[in-house]
């Protein structure tokens, strides 16, 4: 027996999906503040250093004063590489709005709610828009603006 499906599958439900112009201003702001850092670093080193301002959850050490190790070499580095193909200015083609009780490890880790935005591709011949998370923590003792918490996909 064989199956055969036509037609685009979403890799994702759009239950959770708010209008583009809901975004959260702040969120946006770390979002275009992700995509500076990217298009305008030197180098993945320089990039690193910048990024750890906006950066969080799972992407940062125990103490949040610095990225895990395997971030720069890896999914910052896919980002880094490929943030050309996206549109300049970055055009927000979907947002997609869950709650987490948890991402990071120790006194770095933060829970709250969490947007995944898609941006567009500067042609769209290139491929899909690809996500970034930003989340909005809840309760953290001393993390309270929003942070990059998922990346590696552009």
């Amino acid at each position: 027996m064989s199956i055969i499906c036509f037609g685009a599958v979403s890799a994702q439900s759009r239950t959770n999906d708010i209008p583009t112009s809901k975004l959260p201003k702040e969120v946006k702001a770390v979002l275009e503040q992700y995509v500076s850092i990217l298009r305008n670093s030197a180098d993945i080193d320089q990039c690193a250093e910048k990024f750890i301002e906006v950066a969080g959850g799972g992407l940062v050490n125990e103490n949040a004063s610095g990225l895990r190790q395997d971030v720069p070499q890896f999914s910052l580095k896919k980002d880094f590489n490929n943030v050309k193909l996206y549109a300049d200015p970055i055009k927000i083609t979907r947002v997609n709005v869950s709650t987490s009780n948890g991402d990071g490890y120790g006194w770095s880790a933060i829970k709250g709610k969490k947007y995944k935005i898609w941006i567009e591709k500067a042609n769209k011949a290139n491929g899909m828009p690809a996500p970034i998370t930003i989340m909005v923590p809840e309760g953290h003792e001393s993390i309270s603006l929003p942070k990059v918490v998922n990346i590696g996909s552009l």
